[in-house]
């Protein structure tokens, strides 16, 4: 074996990048055409021994909404190193030079072995819920959604639909990846290949007393039978709303399937108001992890980018074992209408890692959780509370995909 070497990946190389990935996850890759105009080569690294790509890992040009704002982040995928060149370095050397080259303030990923992640300042800055209804126990709806009517899309219509309404939650809650109009084609693809035994995806749409599209849910639905009778499975893949009586709507369709007896959701946010909508909350099983990991490539710029929920004042001393540049005291002062964050030499207020930063970053997780355990530490008496109410947000951030 030689020396193993890091570069950019070659638009020739889709199959070899996507196969190492897939290889080392484990799964069939299915290399259509839509995939591979959606690869972006220029921001594919590969790690390489002699002529073979032996590692690999990808940043997609998305955007993604922060508190108060939505701004480009590296969505990072698609890291994964062959089964006979590890423990050799390959990873670490694809993911630091990877944070260092990315044009964004920050990057985020689904992490599916959050062990490795933190080791290179990425934090959990959002968690998923995922829910488990007992339809047969979760008695009706404790409402009725009127005024507005349900309707059906196909997936052209979906296409001219649905963006704005992402869009516009995006603007509503923190943490949701933008698409693009291959993204979108890309995320309505129903190959039969891909149902595993479930019927063809729904596309249910709410519209309200104008006739304007303002909600919609992307679902399926299973045939079974139990030894009492029918006991069909309704699989949610994606539900979007703003407006509370499209998002009652939407619901009240999907809880009350005629035949069905369980329900299945696994992208909700931790505040999810489902609970809300039921007369039994205890038929609702839920679990809740880890879902966006973020990492703050640029300390300033990220600061500045998104909006705090109270005015805030206050010198952050933070460390950065990899950026160098992220690590010093920055001053960040944000009112109402503007933000600024600076290198100083003030004395500093707060003490932090990256790591602890990039995890309060969209709101969801409070500075105050990390001064628990030492990780935080406050050297100004206040401060911490202070801090922490800014950087938190009304509603916690959630992700509805895993890219």
């Amino acid at each position: 074996m030689g020396e193993i070497q890091v570069r950019v990946a070659g638009a020739e190389e889709y199959e070899a990048v996507q196969g190492v990935f897939a290889r080392a996850m484990m799964f069939e890759s299915s290399m259509d055409d839509l995939s591979r105009q959606m690869f972006e080569a220029e921001r594919a690294l590969v790690a390489t021994d002699g002529a073979e790509i032996v590692g690999t890992t990808r940043a997609l040009t998305r955007d993604l909404s922060v508190p108060g704002a939505v701004v480009p982040a590296a969505h990072v995928t698609g890291v994964g190193v062959k089964a006979t060149h590890r423990r050799r370095g390959v990873m670490s050397a694809l993911i630091s030079q990877q944070l260092r080259d990315v044009p964004e303030a920050f990057a985020v990923l689904w992490a599916s072995e959050p062990a490795i992640y933190g080791r290179f300042g990425y934090g959990a800055a959002a968690w998923g819920t995922a829910y488990e209804v007992d339809l047969h126990r979760v008695g009706p709806p404790s409402y009725r959604a009127r005024p507005g009517e349900l309707g059906e899309l196909t997936v052209d219509e979906a296409l001219k639909e649905l963006p704005p309404l992402l869009r516009a939650f995006q603007e509503y809650r923190p943490g949701v990846s933008g698409r693009s109009e291959l993204k979108w084609q890309q995320h309505l693809q129903d190959k039969p290949e891909d149902r595993h035994g479930q019927l063809a995806r729904q596309i249910l749409v709410h519209r309200d007393e104008a006739g304007t599209i303002d909600g919609y849910a992307l679902w399926r639905g299973k045939l079974s039978w139990g030894p009492t009778g029918p006991a069909n499975e309704v699989s949610v893949e994606e539900l979007v709303a703003v407006d509370p009586t499209a998002y009652r709507s939407l619901w009240q369709y999907l809880l009350t399937q005629d035949l069905a007896a369980k329900l299945s959701y696994g992208y909700a946010a931790i505040d999810e108001p489902l609970m809300q909508l039921v007369t039994t909350p205890t038929a609702l099983d839920r679990r809740v992890s880890e879902s966006l990991w973020l990492r703050i490539t640029d300390v300033p710029r990220a600061l500045q980018q998104r909006r705090y929920a109270v005015s805030v004042d206050v010198v952050l001393d933070v460390t950065d074992e990899l950026i160098s540049t992220n690590t010093g005291r920055f001053h960040l002062v944000a009112d109402g209408s503007s933000v600024t964050c600076e290198p100083t030499d003030a004395r500093a207020d707060l003490a932090l890692s990256i790591t602890d930063l990039g995890s309060a970053y969209l709101g969801g997780r409070p500075l105050a959780e990390f001064a628990t355990t030492g990780r935080v530490v406050e050297h100004t008496p206040g401060k911490l509370a202070a801090t922490t109410m800014a950087f938190g947000w009304p509603l916690a951030p959630v992700n509805l995909e895993v890219f």
